[in-house]
């Protein structure tokens, strides 16, 4: 089993010049899966509330909730890096909710570091989290558990104004002591401009090819969630379809009786008849 990377060899990685791949599990089975490609680091992102859940959005999500399917990632990758997103509300009230709900994540779900969203206005909490020992990531551009007050799911940082407050919001957020920043939903002319100025790493999410890895979810890349897919994301593989063709498969073959056959099923050299007498 590959050692474990620790927070200080996931940023030595933007000076070494190696790109950063990170995926998003939320079961054991998909980690170690994922684990077993080399996939750098697992992000448990509160995304699960639409692509597993079924919620409209990511403000539901609970910190339980998290932290359950953290743990199954943890256990199904124990080598793995593994980031969990802090839920709506688990950390914007204040800087002592923010730690507690940190140090759960840390100790119930054992995951290596939370994730974060906002700017500036989070800094203060941010620099407290990490000055209590819990490693940070920051995200900034667009905020899915904030969307409504961006005006939904749409590009920000498309005008000089919104590009400048989200530098001084990546800077902001490097001095507090954040490890690594998502890029989510901005123009790749600004992620480069913020990669470059950046001492940590960038992770883009529909931000271009110059951040110092990218991130996706799994369930879009693999084509099985079908609710909608943003037009940045590349679907490697449909596997819904395909999915559909064989449980139908299943279904058909249990009602006319052709499964089980002889291959799937036991026998044995005794007559059982002589139970019923």
């Amino acid at each position: 089993m590959p050692k474990r990377k620790s927070v200080n060899e996931i940023m030595a990685m933007k000076a070494a010049g190696a790109k950063i791949t990170m995926l998003t599990a939320y079961d054991a089975s998909m980690a170690a899966m994922l684990a077993g490609c080399g996939v750098d680091v697992l992000l448990v992102g509160d995304s699960l509330g639409m692509v597993v859940l079924g919620y409209d959005s990511t403000v539901p999500v609970t910190m339980d909730e998290m932290i359950h399917h953290a743990a199954a990632v943890r256990r199904g990758a124990p080598g793995a890096f593994v980031i969990v997103d802090m839920p709506f509300g688990s950390y914007q009230s204040d800087g002592r909710d923010a730690i507690l709900n940190g140090v759960r994540l840390l100790k119930e779900a054992g995951c290596d570091a939370v994730k974060v969203e906002g700017g500036l206005e989070i800094c203060t909490t941010v620099a407290g989290m990490v000055a209590a020992g819990i490693p940070v990531m920051g995200h900034i551009g667009l905020t899915p558990q904030t969307a409504s007050q961006l005006g939904g799911y749409k590009v920000q940082g498309r005008d000089l104004e919104s590009a400048r407050k989200m530098m001084e919001a990546a800077k902001g957020l490097q001095e507090a002591g954040a490890f690594g920043l998502v890029l989510e939903c901005i123009p790749e002319q600004l992620s480069r401009l913020i990669t470059e100025a950046l001492v940590i790493p960038t992770i883009g999410i529909g931000a271009g090819v110059h951040c110092d890895g990218q991130v996706l979810v799994t369930n879009d890349l693999l084509g099985m969630f079908e609710k909608f897919v943003p037009s940045f994301i590349k679907t490697y593989t449909s596997l819904s379809p395909l999915i559909r063709e064989n449980v139908t498969r299943y279904a058909e073959e249990v009602r006319n009786g052709t499964f089980p056959d002889s291959a799937h099923s036991f026998s044995a050299q005794v007559d059982f008849a002589a139970i019923i007498k």
